[in-house]
């Protein structure tokens, strides 16, 4: 029974949250859009022509979001094991971005370009455990973070989202072994009481 008013409670939230609407109304995928816009808007993420790699994609806002912002001179490529309905500007690549498969496919899409920045709007799938859950989620930063340093071109950047708890100051002291700048970011958008927050690592380090 408590399981089921948690549930009915979350739905209720979510079908009145005003980002919820307004991705409706201005035809974005997912609210999280509008965290990508607000990050975007305080840091100066995208530019036109940029070359931009986006690691758990799937439903597409942040593609979306992304694709408008660097326009038709840059290049896109997607990643995600669900499969996604195509973004206008993007190429979508289903596979784990850790496979040879997927890497091929991104070589063949990069011909050759150097890349801009790294975004990861990556969650596991909630178990309701938080131990478990908190250790997926860092797992997932910890591989997009690899990600990250074998593709970026030095001084370039890497968003991710991440949760606070155990393994974050860890994960921090990381990132800055890598970049120059590393930034804790918690737009608007994310929900007051979730524990996310994005983590902006500014200027790559030469390897």
């Amino acid at each position: 029974m408590k399981r089921t008013r948690t549930s009915k409670g979350w739905m209720r939230e979510h079908v009145n949250d005003p980002y919820v609407l307004l991705a409706k109304k201005e035809g974005y995928r997912s609210r999280a859009a509008y965290k990508l816009m607000e990050l975007d808007e305080r840091d100066h993420l995208l530019k036109p022509g940029m070359i931009v790699l986006d690691l758990g994609a799937a439903p597409g806002g942040w593609t979306q979001v992304a694709a408008k912002k660097i326009g038709p001179s840059g290049a896109l490529v997607a990643f995600d094991i669900l499969p996604m309905d195509p973004v206008h500007g993007a190429i979508f690549i289903q596979g784990d971005f850790r496979e040879d498969a997927a890497l091929t496919q991104l070589d063949t899409a990069l011909k050759g370009r150097s890349v801009d920045l790294v975004i990861s709007d990556m969650a596991p799938n909630i178990s309701g455990i938080g131990v478990t859950d908190q250790a997926r989620s860092m797992l997932l930063a910890e591989l997009a973070l690899e990600f990250s340093c074998q593709h970026l071109k030095p001084g370039g950047n890497f968003l991710v989202k991440v949760f606070q708890g155990d393994g974050f100051d860890d994960y921090v002291r990381e990132m800055r072994k890598y970049f120059s700048q590393v930034l804790v970011r918690k737009p608007k958008a994310s929900r007051d009481r979730s524990t996310e927050v994005y983590m902006l690592g500014k200027g790559l380090h030469e390897q």
